[in-house]
Formats: C-alpha cells, structure tokens, sequence
C-alpha cells in the first residue's frame, strides 16, 4: 500500500517540527513548501529529517519546496503559512495580512489537492479557517482548524503543574474562539478520573483559565522574536493522525457549527469538542454549560462572528 502523502504549507518553526513528527510516527511522506524567497530553508529541513532516519527507525521520505505544485495529490494538508504575531500584537491584528496568504494557498490547494483533510493553523485562527473553506469550497467536514487541541493542552499544563501530577493524566476541554475568549470548562477537568472540582478550587481554576487564554501572548513575550511552535505542531499532529489513522478521537477542534449550541454559530468556526476520523468531521458533541460559561461561550462566537464578517467584506 502506498504511503500516505502530507504537505506542511508554511516550513517555518511549526513546518519544520510538524515534519519532524511525522516522520518519527511514520504516518506518511512529508513535503515542506515554502515561499521563494526561503531559498533552500524547506529543502534544508527535509534533509536534516532525512538524514536522521536511521537513529529515529524511520523509512518515511521527506522534501523541500518552493513550488506548490509539489503538494499535488496530497491526502492532508497543514497550513501555517503566514505571519506570525510579534511581542504587543493580538491574534486579531494579524487579519488583515493573514487572509490574503489563506487565499492563495487555498486556491493552490483546491486545484491540486482536492480531496485533501486540510488543517488550518494561522492566525487569527477561526477567521483563517472559514476563509480557507470558503476558498476551497470543500465540504467543512474536510476543513478544520487547530486550537481546541492545543488551548486545552495549555490548560492541562497548567492545572498538572498545580497539582502536581502527570500532565498525561490531566484531560481538559478549552471551547470557543482561538483568542481572548476561550472558555475553560471547570466542571470538564478530570484528573486521572477524579473530576477537577474535588481538587482544586474555582479560584484557583478561573487564574489558570486566564493564563491559558493568554499563554501564546506569554511565550511570544518570552521568545520576543517568535510565537510558540512545538505545542502548536504536535496538536495539529494529533489532529492528522486521527483522520490518516480513522482513529475516531474526540478533540477540541474549529469545526463548522450548523444547529449545535442552539444554532447561535450556525456557518461561523468555533472549538468545539468532535470525532475525527477517516472522513473528517465526523460528529460534534454538545458540552452542557452552566449560565456563566454559555454566556462566555456566546461571547466568544461574537469574536469569531466578527472576523468572520469582516473576512466576507474584505475577500
């Protein structure tokens, strides 16, 4: 059987450690792309991996490119081409440059990779995604975004490093917009089984749940010339490894609401919690809310509501 094929569109950090980890699981062969003026930063990544194979025990081939027709053919396709946010700067301010790059390369996608599960990393995340759907005009079960994955591992960190436990056994659902008003779910924590309100208090939960809405702002401080890379790309991995595998995991992730949620973000991108599998979106679950989290909840669709607007005038 042949091997399963992904592009990485944007060979940067996140490119090249999502490349990275695709070899060492052997889930597919890798070509980075990257624009022209990179020269041979793509090519240079993928032989970097390449030559790293056989410590890792790995036989997944790997390449660089600045030509996109390379991407032909490809089963999923991971999308971080953009720019990324500099210390002072919001995910929103990164709008209006950001959307034109989705366009280009969902153009470039739809003609040469048409049946592709395309994952959207870029910021601001949910706009990006709904404009890459609407580039596309591939059905939304085959166009996702990366946030939920990643926000609620963030969450989970932080509430093992509290605790002091395995963040492995921390389980967290973090929903709605990929910004300032992402909302922590108190009562969805678990902890090795043990429901996260029986260890720690609301207080302390709702200053966790704050540092994870601003824990990519904390590390784009931290970094000063760059943004987070290795937690952004291993979640997106996550996500291509359920749909290349059928694994049918339920993640967190910016899907294309319809009636879910009382319809309030009927044709907008959201996180929200969903089975992915070898058909894509296969499923979204409705996570019962208290009146102060739904509240946050429709908050947050207004944020994406928004971007999504101006994305509609603007393309």
């Amino acid at each position: 059987m042949a091997r399963k094929k992904i592009a990485l569109v944007g060979a940067g950090q996140i490119g090249g450690t999502m490349a990275l980890v695709l070899a060492q699981k052997q889930l597919g062969d890798v070509v980075l792309i990257d624009i022209p003026m990179t020269e041979g930063m793509p090519k240079g990544k993928a032989l970097d991996i390449m030559e790293g194979r056989s410590v890792m025990g790995t036989s997944c081939n790997l390449s660089g490119s600045t030509n996109y027709d390379d991407i032909a053919g490809a089963d999923v396709v991971i999308v971080t081409a953009g720019v990324p946010r500099k210390p002072g700067m919001s995910r929103d301010d990164l709008l209006g440059i950001n959307c034109g790059v989705i366009k280009d390369v969902g153009l470039k996608i739809k003609e040469l990779a048409p049946n592709a599960f395309v994952i959207v990393i870029t910021n601001p995340l949910d706009a990006m995604v709904y404009n890459m759907q609407k580039v596309t005009g591939f059905d939304s079960s085959k166009v996702i975004g990366m946030a939920g994955v990643l926000d609620s591992s963030r969450l989970a960190c932080f509430v093992a490093m509290e605790l002091g436990v395995s963040a492995e056994d921390v389980k967290a659902i973090v929903m709605g917009g990929h910004g300032d008003t992402m909302v922590s779910l108190y009562d969805c924590v678990s902890v090795g089984g043990i429901p996260l309100p029986q260890l720690m208090s609301k207080e302390k939960f709702d200053e966790l749940a704050a540092r994870t809405a601003n824990a990519g702002g904390e590390i784009v401080s931290l970094l000063v010339r760059g943004s987070a890379f290795y937690s952004p790309a291993t979640s997106a991995i996550k996500m291509a490894e359920a749909y290349l595998l059928d694994k049918k995991s339920v993640l967190t992730c910016a899907v294309k609401l319809n009636d879910e949620y009382q319809g309030k973000g009927k044709g907008l991108y959201c996180g929200v919690p969903c089975v992915i599998g070898a058909n894509g979106v296969e499923k979204i679950f409705e996570v019962k809310m208290n009146d102060a989290e739904m509240a946050a909840f429709e908050k947050s669709i207004e944020a994406c509501k928004k971007n999504a607007e101006w994305v509609d005038a603007n393309t």
